[in-house]
This record gives C-alpha cells, structure tokens and sequence, in this order.
C-alpha cells in the first residue's frame, strides 16, 4: 500500500491525541494532520485519503460527516455513541461507524487501516482500468497504421516519383518553385523513413509473439510430459 494521508477532525484534543498515538505502533504509519471544526472546511478533505471524525462542536458535525463521506476515492470513520449509530448509518451509509466505549481506539485503528486498504485497492484498479483502455487504443491506432500503411506508401512513392521528375526539369521552374519542390522530396523521404521503420517494428513485435507462444507451448509440453 503506497503512503496513505488521513485527516483527523475534532475539538476534542485528547481523542486526536490518543489516535494519532495509536497509529505510531502500526507497522505503516500514514501522514497524520490535525484540524478542529473551526478551522476544517469542505474542501479540507481534498486529497487525503481517509477522514476520521471525533467529537465536534454542535451544527459543525451534519457538514463534516455529509462533506467526508461524500468524497469518492476516499473513506471516513466516525465516533459515535451507540444510539445515534443507526440514524447516521441510515443519513451517511458511506460512514464507517466505530462505538464510543471501551477499546474504541484499537478498533477505530483497525477499521481506518482496512478502509486505507479498500481505497489502495480500489485506485490501483482504477488504474489498471486506465492503462488497459489506454493500450487498447494504442492497439486499435496501431491496426489502423497496419492496414493503411500500403495506402501511405504507395501516397509516398507518387509524391517522390513526381518530386524527382519536377527536379530533372527545374530549368522549366523558378528558383523559389524548385526549393519547394525539394522541400517536399524531403519531408516524403522522412516520411517514408518512419514508415519503413513502423514496418521493423511491426515485425519484431510479431517475431515477439511468435517466440514467447512457442516457449509456452514448450514449457506446457515439459509439464504434461511430466504428469
């Protein structure tokens, strides 16, 4: 799990205190801040990855909760007395709700560690995710420039025919005429360069393909000899 970031948000110092020094006898320690209700707002949540919510001040605590629960890709732990339990499950289902009594620390920590692990876990998919349709475009894109590569050169081989007939008659074209034309022979000559060097790549990718389905096979027929 890579380095995690969590916001505490309470008025009451002693239970900032108390997580904070907690946390200090886990194995991964995440980047710990402190706010009070005073100073915390909606956007304070931003880029951390898990809000833990204690005792607050009174009409400060319904936009907290609402606010760090809300937040997509992160989580939020509350305190809470037993009674009001059910109706902020009910207001905030995204909540993750630990009792207030005896041993609340150490189930608070580890509440706050599996949720840090859920959202590790959700971001690296999102990110697979990501790469995946990425590659699948860079594929689709490197199918299209297979199939329409003949196309380009044939394009190219025209331009370059043409390019050096104009060249052999340049006493039939201005000056300004024939460095143009020679600008083109130029730039179609690139052209065709990065083409030829698309079609080495093309090739070894295939020759790739072929070698590691080979070793598979290879190594899948050692396996069965040996059963």
């Amino acid at each position: 799990m890579s380095h995690a970031s969590v916001l505490i948000i309470s008025d009451d110092q002693e239970f900032a205190r108390t997580v904070a020094a907690r946390w200090q006898s886990e194995l991964n320690v995440p980047g710990i801040t402190i706010v009070t209700s005073d100073l915390w707002r909606a956007a304070s949540c931003a880029g951390y990855d898990l809000s833990i919510i204690g005792p607050t001040r009174d009409g400060k605590r319904a936009s907290i909760l609402a606010a760090a629960s809300a937040r997509l890709g992160a989580a939020a732990v509350c305190l809470a007395e037993e009674k009001d339990i059910p109706p902020l499950h009910a207001d905030y289902p995204q909540l993750l709700l630990v009792p207030m009594q005896d041993g609340w620390a150490n189930t608070l920590i580890l509440i706050s560690i599996e949720a840090l692990r859920r959202v590790d876990a959700v971001a690296r998919a999102q990110d697979s995710e990501r790469q995946a349709l990425a590659s699948e475009r860079h594929a689709t894109l490197g199918r299209y420039m297979l199939e329409m590569r003949p196309g380009v050169n044939n394009a190219l081989t025209s331009v370059l025919g043409n390019a050096d007939l104009l060249l052999l008659e340049s006493d039939r074209v201005s000056g300004e005429c024939r460095d143009q034309i020679l600008a083109i022979h130029t730039m179609a000559l690139r052209l065709s360069e990065i083409m030829q060097r698309f079609s080495s790549l093309a090739a070894e990718m295939r020759l790739g393909e072929t070698e590691s389905q080979a070793e598979t096979k290879a190594a899948l027929g050692h396996l069965v000899s040996r059963s």
